[in-house]
């Protein structure tokens, strides 16, 4: 949207040069006669403000956070300076008066609105990879927490001892730091997306419930049909507590299916190093100082059985979720 104090036609003439398509166009006149709620309903469709004061700047501003946008804008005037406090985002150049630059939340040092674009884009990124790691974290706690406090009310032990609780979480932080950098999704980035709690919340409850359930088949494979001991039971459920969240970091981080979106050279090498790294660390002479034991074939391959499983289900969980999000919008 252009807001300008400039005549009607100089503002509809600079819209046609930059290939902006005029939906509306309302002078400051015209707004003098305008209600609030009225108003609402011009600043939605209208793009085009001319002749306007400064005071009917920021009040179509604060009318378009009404409606719930995000607004950034863009002055370098004396009379922009109202209008950049309000504004969300409030943008200047290095050429403005003080007044615009000490108002505006950043100035533009280079005379190209593509740096708008490039921070539009980074910020993006970083949002989605901010929420990748939100997902992966809550989901997998959630899980973890519930698992645990399940397994003690049938168990006669701990089903992992608080060292290797520790070093779970460790283990599976490290690919989870590298989500700073991993690839994004362009359609991710198409449109601005907000904080939304309760999207993340039902996302823990619904992946949480998920791992969980595999951790609960675990239990029974591991416990019940192959009659595992103490150190096997617990060293079995640590390789599958790793394999699963390693996994499901891959499965989640994308809306897509697994296999077709690119993944991020330090996620997918960190995930493969620490996957083979939980594999070998059962079997070498150290393991009974974290209570860890060597587990024979049978254990093993059970295990990777339930966790290619896990992969499966998840997958088709993030399909069934995402549909009922897109519904629920």
């Amino acid at each position: 949207k252009i807001i300008s104090g400039d005549n009607r036609l100089v503002v509809t003439h600079l819209a046609d040069t930059i290939g902006l398509p005029v939906t509306g166009v309302v002078s400051g006149s015209e707004l003098l006669q305008t209600s609030e709620e009225a108003l609402l309903h011009i600043v939605e469709h209208a793009n085009l403000f001319v002749e306007v004061d400064p005071n009917q700047k920021e009040r179509i501003i604060l009318s378009l956070q009404k409606l719930g946008h995000v607004v950034g804008y863009l002055g370098d005037g004396v009379n922009d300076a109202p209008s950049l406090h309000a504004a969300d985002v409030g943008i200047s150049v290095d050429q403005a008066v003080d007044v615009a630059k000490d108002a505006a939340d950043f100035v533009l040092l280079v005379h190209d609105l593509a740096v708008l674009q490039q921070g539009i884009l980074l910020g993006r990124t970083t949002f989605s990879n901010t929420l990748k790691y939100v997902y992966v974290t809550t989901s997998a706690n959630f899980g973890n927490m519930f698992s645990m406090a399940g397994a003690s009310l049938f168990l006669p032990f701990l089903p992992l001892l608080p060292l290797q609780i520790l070093l779970t979480n460790f283990l599976t932080d490290i690919p989870a730091f590298t989500i700073a950098s991993d690839k994004v999704d362009p359609e991710l980035v198409e449109k601005p997306r907000r904080w939304d709690i309760g999207h993340i919340q039902r996302f823990m409850l619904t992946f949480g419930f998920v791992s969980s359930a595999f951790d609960y088949l675990t239990f029974g494979v591991l416990y019940f049909l192959l009659h595992a001991s103490m150190e096997v039971f617990r060293s079995g459920w640590f390789i599958e507590s790793v394999f699963t969240e390693l996994l499901v970091m891959l499965v989640i981080r994308t809306r897509r299916s697994f296999f077709k979106s690119p993944i991020g050279r330090a996620l997918l090498v960190s995930t493969l190093v620490i996957g083979i790294s939980t594999l070998i660390l059962i079997y070498l002479p150290f393991n009974k100082t974290l209570g860890l034991t060597a587990l024979p074939l049978n254990i093993i391959l059970p295990l990777l059985a339930i966790t290619a499983l896990y992969l499966i289900a998840t997958e088709l969980t993030k399909r069934i979720f995402y549909h009922q999000e897109a519904d629920r919008a």
